[in-house]
């Protein structure tokens, strides 16, 4: 029986760590994040309340695109990072600072909201949960040269979004992994409890 399994978690959780793990031990498919390059993320980083709103359509639209290849597959896939958080936590934070207008928010989520018609949620979604502290020691530690100029402020913006939206998400199953104390990379009795917990949820949901 074919599984499409979704990580989500905020910059620094180890969403790639964690998808890239499981693929391996499960001999399952592995679907990195799209890095389609953005043919406005030119442009939004020069003014980005003219382009934030061009900039989250364009990333939507590829995301369920995306999503939706995922889900009709005729093998199991472990997936690094969802749709729902394009919309969800990122295009939010935008409007959140100002930077979309309530009219451009609104038809965002008009738009989100019939795209995600047409795609069918995963089996399972495992929320990677950290705290802000967590996450910018992660970030500074492996020091990304695209991530060198995030602030402990934005990390806890989306942070806040992430806790908020996992609260509220009743789409798929989820299983929620607290990363205080944790280190799967380099702890294989860590990434078989993962295993173990995540086929669980998945059969008595």
């Amino acid at each position: 029986m074919q599984h499409f399994v979704t990580i989500s978690g905020n910059i620094g959780a180890g969403k790639t760590n964690l998808s890239k793990i499981l693929s391996e031990k499960l001999n399952w498919s592995l679907a990195p994040e799209p890095v389609d390059e953005n043919p406005y993320l030119k442009n939004f980083y020069q003014d980005m309340k003219k382009w934030a709103f061009h900039s989250q359509v364009f990333y939507l639209s590829k995301m369920v695109e995306y999503h939706h290849s995922l889900s009709k597959r005729e093998v199991s896939s472990i997936q690094d990072r969802s749709v729902y958080e394009n919309a969800e936590i990122f295009a939010k934070n935008l409007y959140n600072q100002g930077q979309m207008s309530f009219d451009e928010w609104e038809t965002y989520q008009l738009l989100y909201k019939s795209l995600l018609l047409r795609a069918n949620p995963p089996d399972l979604l495992i929320y990677l949960k950290a705290t802000p502290e967590f996450l910018m020691e992660r970030i500074q530690e492996r020091s990304r040269e695209a991530e060198r100029n995030i602030s402990f402020q934005y990390i806890q913006q989306l942070n806040t979004l992430y806790n908020d939206w996992i609260i509220n998400f009743t789409l798929c199953p989820i299983l929620i992994l607290d990363l205080a104390g944790t280190d799967f990379k380099n702890r294989p009795k860590e990434q078989d409890e993962i295993v173990e917990k995540m086929f669980s949820v998945i059969k008595n949901s």
